[in-house]
Order: C-alpha cells, then sequence, then structure tokens
C-alpha cells in the first residue's frame, strides 16, 4: 500500500513538474541508469539498503557488480568523451544493482522471500525517490512563488537576537577549514541518516524481517510532508533575502555554488549587519532560489538522527550528537535558515516521530495529546512569525523566550511521552539476545 501511494506521489510530481517546464522526479531518476547521477554517495547508500536483506556473501556479489558497472560506464563515457559536468563518475551501478534485486525478487523467489527482498529495494528505491522528489519540490516553489516572506520572518527573528548573522560571522572567521567541514556534514546529512538506519537494520536479513520503526521512514515522511509547508509560507534565507547569495562563500570553498540574488535583496547586509527593522511585507523574488525555509528539513532531519542514534553504542551516540550540533551550525552560519526556522524544524522532527511512534502502538491517547501537541505549536509557530513578527522585533525578551519554551514544551511532551513506551522496545530486544546466547 505504501509503495502505491509512493509511486501515485511521484507520477503526481512528474505532471505537475510538467505543466512548469520542468522533469520531474521519475524521468531525473531513469537518467541515472546511463547519465552521471546528481549523488553517487546518496545512490550506494540507498544500495545498502536493499543490501541489509541479503546474507554476507550476496552482499559481496551485489556491491562488485555495481563497482564493476560503474568501471563499464565511467570508460563508455570517457571514450564517447561525455564526462561528468553536473553529476559523479559513480553511482549508477548501485541502482542497477537495487532495480536487479527487484527483478529477482519477482522472476526468482516466492513466498516471504520476495517479500522480503522487494521491501529491500522499495526502502533503496524510495530514499532515492524521495531526494528526487525533494528537488522537483524545490523547483517548483521557485516557479509558483514569486514573492517571499523573508522580511517576516527576518523580523521575527530579532526577537531571538538575530542568530544566523551571529553564527554566520563565526563560521567566517573560521576560513576554508571550518566552512567545508560544515559543508561536508550539511551536504551529506542523507548518507549520514542512512548509516544510522544500516545500524538499526542490521538483524533483517537473520530475523527476516524489518523492525516496527526505524529511521528512514520518519526520513521519508519528513521529505514528503516538509515542501507542503514551503508552498504556503515561502522564505529564501538570509543569505539570499539579505545578502548576494552564494558568491559569498565562493572565495572559501571551490564546492560553493555561484548563484548571485544580490539585485532581488533586500540590502546585502548579511552577516555583517542586522536586518534593517521595518513593516514587513511580501516581497519579489527570482524563480530560481528555492523557497525551503520554513521550517528548516536539515535541522527536522538532524534531530531525527539524533533521537534514533540514543539507544546504540556510545560511538554511534557521540556521532548523532556531532552531525546535529554541526548541521544546526550550517543552516545558520551558511545563511540558509533563519533561527525561528530552526524551532519550526524541531517542532515538526518531533511531531513527526511522535506520529509514527503512536501509530506503532495502536494510538495511546498520551501519542494522540502529543502529537495534537505538537501540530498546535507547530501551526502556532507559523501564524506568529507571520501576524506578529513587529510585536516579537519590539519586545524580544518577552517573545524570545515564549518562542524557545513553545519548543521546549514540544520536547518535554515527546521525552515524557515515548519514555513510557521504551519497556516495549526493551521487550523487543530480549529474545534477539536469549538468541545470540544460545
Amino acid at each position: 500500500m505504501a509503495g502505491v501511494v509512493a509511486l501515485g506521489f511521484l507520477v503526481a510530481l512528474e505532471i505537475a513538474a510538467r505543466r512548469h517546464g520542468l522533469s520531474g522526479p521519475m524521468t531525473h531518476q531513469v537518467r541515472e541508469l546511463v547519465l552521471p547521477p546528481k549523488s553517487g554517495p546518496l545512490l550506494y547508500a540507498g544500495m545498502a539498503l536493499t543490501l541489509v536483506v541479503l546474507p554476507w556473501r550476496q552482499r559481496f556479489v551485489a556491491v562488485a557488480a555495481a563497482v564493476g558497472i560503474d568501471l563499464v560506464l565511467a570508460l563508455v563515457r570517457r571514450l564517447a568523451d561525455a564526462g561528468t559536468t553536473g553529476g559523479h563518475p559513480f553511482g549508477n551501478g548501485a541502482l542497477w544493482v537495487i532495480l536487479g534485486c527487484a527483478v529477482l525478487a519477482v522472476t526468482r523467489r516466492t513466498g516471504r522471500e520476495r517479500v522480503l527482498l522487494l521491501q529491500g529495494a522499495g526502502l533503496g528505491l524510495l530514499l532515492m525517490a524521495g531526494r528526487k522528489a525533494g528537488d522537483t519540490w524545490l523547483l517548483i516553489t521557485s516557479k509558483t512563488r514569486p514573492e517571499v516572506l523573508d522580511q517576516y520572518v527576518a523580523t521575527a527573528d530579532q526577537a531571538l537576537g538575530n542568530p544566523s548573522w551571529l553564527v554566520g560571522r563565526m563560521v567566517t572567521a573560521t576560513g576554508a577549514i571550518g566552512f567545508n567541514t560544515l559543508d561536508f556534514v550539511y551536504g551529506q546529512l542523507a548518507v549520514a541518516g542512512v548509516l544510522v538506519a544500516l545500524y538499526q537494520l542490521r538483524g533483517v536479513a537473520a530475523e527476516r524481517r524489518f523492525p516496527r520503526h526505524h529511521l528512514v521512514r520518519t526520513f521519508l515522511v519528513i521529505g514528503l510532508l516538509g515542501p507542503a509547508v514551503y508552498m504556503i509560507f515561502p522564505v529564501v534565507g538570509p543569505i539570499f533575502a539579505y545578502g548576494n547569495g552564494t558568491e559569498y562563500w565562493a572565495g572559501v570553498s571551490l564546492w560553493a555554488e555561484t548563484h548571485s540574488s544580490a539585485q532581488w535583496a533586500v540590502a546585502e547586509v548579511w552577516p555583517q549587519t542586522p536586518p534593517p527593522l521595518g513593516t514587513p511585507h511580501p516581497m519579489p523574488f527570482d524563480e530560481i532560489t528555492p523557497r525551503n525555509c520554513m521550517p528548516s528539513l536539515h535541522t527536522a532531519w538532524a534531530v531525527v538522527i539524533f533521537i534514533h542514534t540514543r539507544t546504540g553504542p556510545r560511538a554511534l551516540r557521540w556521532a548523532g550528537t556531532f552531525w546535529l550540533i554541526a548541521t544546526l551550525t550550517a543552516t545558520l552560519g551558511f545563511g540558509y535558515h533563519y533561527g525561528v526556522d530552526l524551532l519550526a524544524g524541531v517542532v515538526f522532527a518531533l511531531t513527526i516521530e511522535a506520529a509514527l511512534r503512536s501509530h506503532d502502538h495502536g494510538w495511546p491517547r498520551a501519542g494522540v495529546r502529543l502529537v495534537a501537541h505538537g501540530t498546535t505549536v507547530f501551526v502556532a509557530l507559523l501564524v506568529s512569525y507571520r501576524w506578529l513578527p513587529r510585536e516579537m522585533a519590539d519586545h524580544p525578551w518577552a517573545y524570545g523566550p515564549l518562542l524557545v519554551l513553545a519548543m521546549s514544551s514540544v520536547i518535554h511532551g515527546y521525552l515524557r511521552t515515548t519514555s513510557r513506551w521504551a519497556p516495549d522496545t526493551a521487550a523487543e530486544r530480549q529474545p534477539a539476545r536469549r538468541r545470540e546466547l544460545v
């Protein structure tokens, strides 16, 4: 059922993209069978998710096949002088292997083995399709939302002390080393999530079933619902609305994409000077820059990575903590988000995670209350950013603590509610531990 819904969503998104003269997610995915993929590491991460259902010997065969296909296609592109402009030199092989596993499941497997292999292939394909769907959503937001609400968000952000301007100056002071480290963390967030998911799914091949809840589920739901909010609350971010686009970082990193939006900006003041305080109003912007700030989905994904690493070994917990801190620093320090975006992203992530966990536990009353509370707080945040920004800026000592308190109430509710379900998780682990002892 989930696969049918996902396929229907991708078809609808493909049609919507075509109406705006864009290539949709399905078109991009098919092209990556041969053309240089946009994200080679993510394709291999998706293949790794598929391989969790296979025994080790078959995993080695699959990896060897993927590498071999990549080498052949790279050689063909080199002979044809096609190059890898706009993409990675590897990753096609991983996509071929995932599709091969799906074909193998239909033609050579039966019963539970077929279902399990199809679930593995579907998980890998959904990860990549989610990325493509997200990219298409971003393009659609830039084409269909000619006006952005950055002045409202920037004004409301003054209740928090303009954290993007503060952290932006801090990141600038670190130079190329700090920028490139944060750039790697920010750009490979999905791969980090897959690594955590692989730890959670490490027993699938032995137990012949997927766990009831794992990180990939939350990742996909966040990516599915988040862009819908972009359409309601379009925001481009301080580096575009109050700066000169990513040209600010062009001299710091070879990977910085040059895209100047200075002619559309309110003023080129990020991150040196706090934004001017005035009466906010919608402002027109270009048809290139995605309206992908409210809420911060990078923050949401980093939060769920942090949550799902809490039950892992110490090294995984430390990695989850580092990825969360580094992601928050990058989202603010690169000028991609305002502080209030991050607050909304935390509430958004916890509400979705609570909804999925509540569903797994049969929607207990405490879970329903938590989801309702998180939804209410999230809507209240958006309404306050849109209709009370000037009041928030004029009274920062009142509204700043209120914003943090609202987010903290969701965090507290999540911890208190999910702690009641912790014994269920422990009980699920007992059979596996007993089998290991035997």
